[in-house]
């Protein structure tokens, strides 16, 4: 269980990483095909975007089930964690960010408008070229200045 736990907290922790560098290198690579229409939108409530899904739920369904069926316990954590930040990204891309699910629509919390700003100038770049902010979680600390910023503008308006 022990293993379990850690290396599920672990994936959890570096999938920020890993996401990161799929985004910048991979989404704005090679499968920029499957990647620009949530850069340039169609007007479709599913993009082919929508298959980065399949491609990280695959590998943790597999580490989950090979794992739990071979007594890998850290393998089945790996495919957990895996699974929970897609979990996370899920909720923070399309719920937060994107608002394809109506929830949260209307929020003050410093770190959803942090995240909301940084990735609006991440969709600012419409081509796979020149992007910034390829991360989900943690926001970069000019977008945290930014949110501040604003704030204080509002309260001495």
């Amino acid at each position: 269980m022990l293993l379990f736990l850690i290396s599920m907290l672990v994936t959890f922790s570096i999938m920020e990483g890993i996401t990161w560098l799929t985004h910048r290198f991979v989404m704005h690579g090679f499968l920029w095909y499957l990647h620009e229409d949530h850069h340039q939108p169609t007007g479709h409530f599913f993009e082919k975007n929508d298959w980065f899904f399949i491609i990280f739920a695959l590998p943790s369904m597999a580490c989950i089930f090979y794992g739990t069926f071979n007594g890998m316990p850290w393998l089945s954590g790996i495919g957990t964690g895996i699974a929970m930040y897609g979990f996370a990204y899920f909720m923070v891309h399309e719920v937060i960010i994107h608002q394809r699910i109506k929830w949260f629509t209307k929020s003050n919390n410093r770190y959803i408008k942090a995240i909301r700003w940084a990735h609006k100038m991440h969709h600012k770049h419409i081509g796979k070229e020149e992007g910034e902010s390829f991360g989900m979680l943690i926001v970069a600390k000019k977008y945290w200045d930014k949110v501040r910023r604003d704030e204080l503008i509002q309260k001495n308006g």
